[in-house]
């Protein structure tokens, strides 16, 4: 996955497993390609969870590992949301690293 993707035009370096090499480079269109490589169809539901990340990056410079991510979604958009089978649904797998890696952000600490 190493490599640069192309959006709008213009080429958006990539780290060896995905994520983006300069932070800056992140905007909507970038995130929708991210998405796409994860075969993910972005929706508000995904926005949502997506801005709450780049907000706790930008206040902490980091990005949460999976529980510190579904207690953030808890106390931020309500219990219904603020659950692990949720954010499953929504980003798969690993949801904390894919969410993250999909909003511009480093991976998470504790994330294999």
């Amino acid at each position: 996955m190493s490599g640069i993707i192309i959006v709008g035009g213009k080429k958006v370096a990539l780290d060896k497993e995905g994520y983006l090499r300069n932070l800056a480079d992140w905007n909507e269109a970038v995130a929708e390609a991210l998405a796409q490589q994860q075969e993910i169809a972005l929706k508000p539901a995904h926005w949502e969870v997506l801005y709450l990340l780049r907000t706790f990056h930008r206040r902490h410079q980091l990005s949460p590992a999976t529980r510190a991510l579904v207690s953030l979604v808890k106390k931020e958009l309500g219990p219904d949301k603020g659950r692990s089978v949720y954010l499953m649904r929504l980003f798969r797998g690993s949801f904390a690293r894919t969410a993250s890696r999909i909003a511009g952000l480093p991976k998470p600490d504790n994330c294999l």
